[in-house]
């Protein structure tokens, strides 16, 4: 993660209460959730973490939506993040509208999701 897509990443975060942090399981993608916490300095209700294949992904789903934060985060893997966001629309309470995403996901195709790219520049599935 660019120290400018982690700029634009706090700002997309705003005035948010509070933070679910959502990452893969690769020590990268740990560290960019570590870094993203740090740099916007509030209140982290759970940092959740899931590998690349799962059988169902259901008991990560529930632990990423049920503290109902501002804003969900997301840093991770194409491959993972399909699964779990499958998962999270299948079987939870989730909003894409609440959620942004790293640059690794960049224009993830699911209507509401919003996120940064490395260059800063943000965008959102329409």
């Amino acid at each position: 993660m660019t120290t400018t897509e982690l700029e634009a990443l706090v700002a997309l975060i705003g005035p948010a209460r509070h933070i679910v942090l959502g990452t893969a399981a690769s020590p990268a993608s740990r560290a960019d959730g570590e870094r993203i916490a740090s740099a916007w300095g509030g209140l982290v209700l759970a940092t959740v973490t899931w590998p690349e294949t799962a059988a169902s992904w259901l008991r990560q789903a529930r632990r990423f939506a049920a503290p109902e934060p501002d804003v969900w985060v997301v840093t991770a893997t194409p491959a993972g993040w399909a699964g779990m966001a499958r998962r999270l629309r299948l079987s939870t309470s989730w909003s894409p509208h609440r959620t942004i995403l790293t640059a690794a996901l960049a224009d993830f195709p699911i209507p509401g999701l919003r996120g940064t790219r490395a260059d800063g520049t943000t965008w959102e599935t329409r």
